[in-house]
């Protein structure tokens, strides 16, 4: 039966397409029904976190989630007084440990002034209106309303916050209050040694007293401590934060055991003393890492458990579960932890209405102490995180009161990496929510705005908004992340969207279903005994074949059926289905001297019979006349050694070249390219000048003597790969796209399918270039005649297309950051990402197929190549099926919605062994196997893309019957006419000897009948 096919670009269904497009939702929704939720929890069930995200299905669970959030959810911005308040000196406050550890002689620049948010409570409120959230974390700082730590109590300190508290209620957003965020009054350290004194404890009661009286009414949740590990570790342990002891380990869990004391009193206080007026909750804010085992064993997750107990359950476990610190920290530390009496054990349990968790850039990878790592990997998966502590602390609800991560501080209003980040962060909790029952109520991203970062000072920022801190207004600007926050909030989550959906359509008859060898695998032994020579058999002595000198047989020619590697090769193209198979000629070989006087007959030989052998099993050959290599850029030692591209030479030379090709192997091929994906990351201009010339001259020498007998076509293939701006809502970002996209793209494709000269994008930015900076890059310009040369010279559009890349303006990694363009490279880190950190971005071919539409018209397109690798690990090769899955149907929604001109689309690649990691074959022991990513796509060829229930069926015309099950038989020719050979023979030996016994026997009974008849007449 022929293929199905769309006679004409109806729009099709937006239903997804049944089984062949799949629906990750319903799917993935599935999860927990099969591997369980942590409906219940204690200490030590954690531990089955890491081997259950093991077992999820991959790569649907790694897949963004487009979904929404509960009705309800919360969502807020945060800061804390010291980073953002600044006014050390106004309105009475005291001195905090943070003050005095700024102002030592060495020390960079404090929270003196940071954000002056104490003189700008307006401005604050009105950047929290603008994103529209439900609430807002702020602390108070004790050390301004309390001075000394103690009484009397500062009327301007309790004013602020009251103004502070009245903004909020008329805007309608919910304050959420943290007592102690790090700014402990310096009189309590100098008086009583701070945190590390058993008195601290009953004056955070009495202070918190003064807090829950005067703003109570207007507070329904609560915070008594942000971050105890920090403020105990850091603080009294190693000293590298305020108050600056270096107690040791000792010192520090003591701090800690004091931390805990102080905030279950409070929490009895409030639970005592003011829920029944108040009705609001109170808990602990703990910040944690997550950390994976270094390799999958038992004695790894042990040790990542133990990783979080000493981190995490240091705090959590008294709270949520028994009073008493984790039976591993108990084990290991022996008589460095204090101890809890049976009573407050039973006083610190149960001391949190929520679990409030900080998770991010304060903890992560920066103030984790690195023995409490347990020589395992620390990562930033929030999901798993969630999931753990939902299993270890009995499912308890969790409200994230912290998280972002950070950008640079010299990076001002497009702040992508934050931005990604965020989309990371906020994915994650929703795939918490949805997949793994985590019961998750609100989320808060850290910061409002920008501040003073702690040990990291101003180098870093945090916020949503932009704070110019030399500014004397301290105006907040918004940054692009305001933007993405903003709307986020508005949708509550990320809504699935029509363009996200996948369609149901087939393509056009006559659609090229292609694949691609870069350079396929030539081997001209022949598979028959060819050798002129006579041999003798010594079977007496040394039983060897002993040739005989000057006796010869008469030679035949080769004939194409003598390569069996051809055989090979054809016989897996047809199990795959294609229509066409596109390969490069090596330029190198065929000319080793890079002109005619050195012809490689036996490979211009081999070509012939394998586009031959292609055209006898209706696939047509693509073949590209030239694509570089690392060695020598693929062209012939002479001419890579004196200038390659750059000297005029390789033109003609490349002419002479094609015409030879065209001569011998034009009456086969009718597809040619040029050349296969010019480097345009190495080429100079000068190189690119020279390569367009050769590409035109080329294309009209075919137009002009051999198009009318080969009745073939010919262009240029270019690697064409999309270029997004990080910020999407920015316009530099765009600017920034915009010009890669012409250095990537139009530099070579504008002369040709343009106005025949390079893009003005790239002439005005060169000049700029050349004339601010030492830069003396110099672009050709092309004369009339050579404009028209070389306009026009194209019969299709064929591009590669393998990933999108992110870019923005503003200078972030050093590392990914091209001076020479302006151009900082940024990662999505919620794409999927192939072994070789290649991004999957299906619907970036969609946008390149409609951008080359709109710049060069409605030619006819090729997507000549597109894949990706594995790690010949079969899981990878599901991303690969993945892959090919979703490119092919935004290939589709280009062709049937945007309608652009798509004529074919080929995978990259064939087999492992000539593309090692990207083909659609392994290749192991000297054995092809395909693999389940090579019989999706013959899935998806035999359907001709992704025909639903409502797609109109159109039989194209009826196409030679393909037989997958021919395999065997097709690469086994030669034994299966030697055994056929046999069982004639032995058919007609058996008909021989029956036929002749059956005579003898005749000839017997005859001769004994005449004995006999003869006997009776002598008688």
């Amino acid at each position: 039966m022929g293929r199905r096919g769309a006679g004409r670009r109806e729009a099709p269904s937006r239903r997804p397409a049944g089984s062949m497009v799949p629906v990750v939702p319903v799917l993935l929704l599935l999860l927990p029904l099969l591997l369980g939720r942590p409906l219940l929890g204690a200490p030590g069930h954690g531990t089955g976190t890491w081997s259950r995200f093991a077992r999820l299905p991959y790569p649907q669970d790694q897949l963004f989630l487009h979904d929404t959030f509960p009705d309800g959810f919360l969502w807020g911005a945060g800061s804390a007084a010291y980073q953002t308040e600044g006014g050390w000196r106004q309105g009475g406050k005291g001195a905090s440990i943070w003050d005095t550890f700024a102002h030592r002689p060495s020390a960079p620049a404090g929270g003196d002034v940071a954000s002056d948010s104490y003189n700008n409570l307006f401005r604050d409120a009105e950047g929290l209106r603008r994103l529209g959230v439900s609430h807002y974390r702020f602390s108070l700082s004790w050390a301004r309303l309390l001075p000394n730590g103690t009484a009397p109590v500062n009327p301007a300190g309790l004013a602020h916050y009251s103004r502070l508290l009245g903004h909020l209620r008329e805007l309608g957003i919910e304050p959420v209050v943290t007592l102690y965020h790090w700014d402990l009054p310096q009189g309590l350290q100098d008086a009583f040694g701070g945190w590390a004194s058993p008195v601290l404890p009953q004056l955070f009661r009495d202070y918190a007293e003064l807090c829950f009286r005067h703003f109570g009414g207007q507070v329904r949740y609560w915070l008594t401590i942000d971050n105890p590990y920090v403020v105990a570790w850091h603080g009294y342990g190693t000293g590298q934060l305020p108050p600056g002891v270096r107690g040791g380990p000792r010192l520090g869990y003591r701090a800690a055991h004091h931390l805990l004391q102080a905030h279950a009193k409070v929490w009895h206080l409030y639970n005592d003393h003011f829920r029944l007026t108040q009705r609001g909750k109170v808990s602990i804010s703990l910040s944690s890492h997550w950390i994976k085992p270094q390799r999958m064993t038992e004695k790894n997750i042990k040790e990542c458990q133990k990783s979080l107990d000493f981190v995490l359950g240091w705090f959590a476990k008294p709270v949520f579960i028994d009073g008493d610190y984790p039976e591993s920290m108990r084990s290991n530390l022996s008589s460095l932890l204090p101890e809890f009496s049976e009573v407050e054990k039973k006083y610190v349990k149960g001391t949190a209405d929520f679990f409030a968790l900080s998770f991010g850039a304060t903890l992560s990878f920066q103030l984790l102490d690195s023995y409490m790592k347990f020589q395992q990997l620390e990562s930033i998966s929030l999901r798993q995180l969630l999931y753990w502590i939902s299993s270890e602390y009995n499912n308890p609800e969790i409200f994230i009161v912290e998280n972002s991560w950070f950008v640079s501080g010299s990076t001002k209003r497009d702040d992508a990496k934050y931005i990604y980040y965020l989309k990371k962060f906020i994915m994650e909790t929703l795939k918490a929510i949805r997949y793994d029952g985590v019961n998750v109520f609100g989320y808060t991203v850290w910061s409002l705005l920008d501040g003073f970062e702690w040990h990291r000072g101003y180098s870093i920022r945090r916020g949503l908004f932009y704070v110019d801190f030399q500014s004397h207004d301290k105006k907040l600007m918004p940054k692009s992340s305001v933007l993405f926050y903003q709307k986020l909030i508005e949708k509550n989550g990320f809504p699935p969207l029509p363009e996200n959906q996948p369609i149901e359509g087939t393509f056009s008859c006559g659609f090229a279903w292609g694949i691609v060898d870069n350079y396929i695998q030539v081997n001209t032994t022949p598979s028959q005994f060819l050798d002129s020579n006579v041999y003798v058999w010594d079977v007496h002595r040394t039983k060897k074949l002993i040739k005989l000198d000057g006796v010869f047989t008469s030679k035949r020619k080769r004939h194409c059926v003598d390569f069996a590697a051809i055989r090979l090769q054809i016989s897996l193209l047809q199990e795959m289905h294609v229509t066409h198979f596109h390969f490069s000629l090596k330029w190198s070989l065929i000319l080793p001297l890079g002109n005619l006087s050195l012809i490689n007959h036996t490979l211009v030989h081999y070509y012939q019979c394998f586009a031959t052998e292609l055209l006898r099993v209706n696939i047509t050959p693509v073949v590209a006349l030239w694509q570089p290599t690392a060695e020598n850029q693929e062209l012939p030692v002479s001419l890579a050694k004196y200038g390659a591209w750059e000297n005029m030479e390789t033109v003609q030379a490349f002419v002479e070249y094609a015409k030879f090709c065209f001569t011998s192997l034009g009456d086969h091929v009718k597809f040619w390219i040029t050349m296969n994906e010019p480097p345009v990351k190495n080429l100079t201009y000068t190189a690119g000048h020279n390569l367009l010339k050769a590409h035109a001259k080329a294309w009209h020498l075919y137009d002009k003597e051999f198009r009318r007998s080969q009745k073939g076509k010919i262009s240029i293939a270019l690697q064409a790969d999309w270029v997004e701006p990080a910020c999407p809502f920015s316009r530099n970002d765009q600017e920034v796209a915009d010009r890669i996209l012409e250095f990537d793209i139009g530099w070579l494709a504008e002369p040709i399918f343009g106005n025949g000269d390079y893009p003005q994008v790239m002439r005005e930015w060169l000049h700029r270039r050349n004339g601010v900076d030492l830069y003396n890059f110099h672009l050709p310009y092309f004369s009339e005649d050579e404009k028209k040369l070389i306009k026009g010279s194209f019969d299709f559009f064929a591009l590669s297309h393998y990933t999108t890349t992110l870019v923005g303006w503003e200078k972030e990694d050093a590392v990914k950051y091209d001076h020479y363009l302006e151009v900082q490279m940024i990662n999505d880190i919620t794409w999927l990402h192939s072994p070789s950190r290649a991004a999957v971005v299906p619907w970036g071919l969609r946008k390149l197929l409609k951008w080359v539409k709109s710049k060069y018209g409605d030619l006819p397109t090729y997507v000549l190549a597109n894949g990706i690798d594995d790690d010949q690990n079969m899981v990878h090769d599901k991303l690969r099926v993945y892959y090919i899955q979703n490119y092919i149907n935004e290939a589709l929604k280009a062709y049937t919605l945007d309608n652009v001109n798509l004529q074919g689309y080929f995978v990259y690649s064939f087999n492992d062994k000539t593309a090692p990691k990207y083909g659609l074959y392994s290749y192991i022991a000297n054995q092809y196997e395909p693999k389940p990513s090579m019989k999706h796509y013959r899935e998806i060829i035999d359907n001709n893309g992704f025909p639903g229930p409502e797609t109109p069926e159109v039989l194209c015309p009826e196409e030679s019957a393909l037989c997958p099950e021919c395999h065997f038989f097709r690469t086994r020719k030669s034994l299966l006419a030697f055994i056929s050979f046999i069982f004639v023979a032995f058919i007609v030996t058996i008909f021989f000897i029956i036929y002749y016994s059956k005579r003898i026997e005749r000839r017997w009974k005859n001769r004994a009948t005449q004995i006999c008849a003869a006997g009776s007449t002598d008688t």
